[in-house]
């Protein structure tokens, strides 16, 4: 079962943590998490791309001259797609690019990306994150007595408000919940540091 320091708000230890092992310390599986990683960058896309076809562009109501004895090529209309100002042929249309994984595939990927940040010795466990009132100057004092000084995903249990606005404002900090948890914002930073009640909702959460 693996372990971890327990930190305190100041940064001093305050002894250790185990963590699941089928969550922390199971061997990552890369190609889960690249299609878990794909599929969030998919379902991001905004899809509102569009063209105008034939039948949207303005014009072109009249057939240009007639069908025989001008020597020119037929012609219906001057919006067809080979004149200048004419539809666009199989140009995009608004569309979702989401899709889903099977939630088995979904659960290895974020347990991979969580046991990879232990094997790197990257995942923080503070034993909590309290404070009296929002203040990001407060937030940035703790991250730095925490030796937190790159990217970091800070995880939060429900309902720490006074934290999450606290950190709001930091650069390269990402705050979430224990519910949020996903495998894109695990990879993109470069720590991961969990309050323990945060770590015991990600456990239940995953188990």
């Amino acid at each position: 079962m693996p372990k971890v320091t327990l930190f305190k708000q100041d940064g001093s230890q305050n002894g250790e943590v185990s963590l699941n092992e089928n969550i922390f310390g199971i061997e990552p599986n890369n190609n889960v998490v690249f299609d878990a990683v794909v599929m969030q960058r998919a379902s991001r896309r905004q899809g509102t791309h569009a063209v105008k076809n034939r039948s949207a562009v303005s014009g072109g109501g009249k057939k240009p001259w007639r069908q025989k004895g001008t020597g020119r090529a037929r012609q219906g209309s001057i919006r067809s797609p080979q004149w200048v100002g004419g539809g666009t042929v199989f140009g995009p249309t608004p569309r979702s690019y989401s899709y889903k994984l099977p939630k088995k595939v979904r659960r290895l990927a974020i347990k991979s990306v969580l046991s990879q940040k232990v094997l790197d010795e990257s995942l923080v466990v503070v034993d909590k994150l309290a404070f009296e009132q929002p203040k990001t100057k407060t937030f940035a004092e703790v991250l730095n007595s925490l030796d937190v000084k790159t990217k970091v995903l800070v995880v939060l249990e429900e309902g720490n408000d006074l934290a999450e606005l606290s950190a709001r404002n930091l650069k390269n900090v990402t705050v979430i919940n224990a519910k949020g948890v996903n495998v894109l914002d695990v990879i993109n930073n470069d720590k991961l540091v969990l309050t323990q009640e945060a770590l015991s909702q990600v456990e239940e959460a995953l188990a």
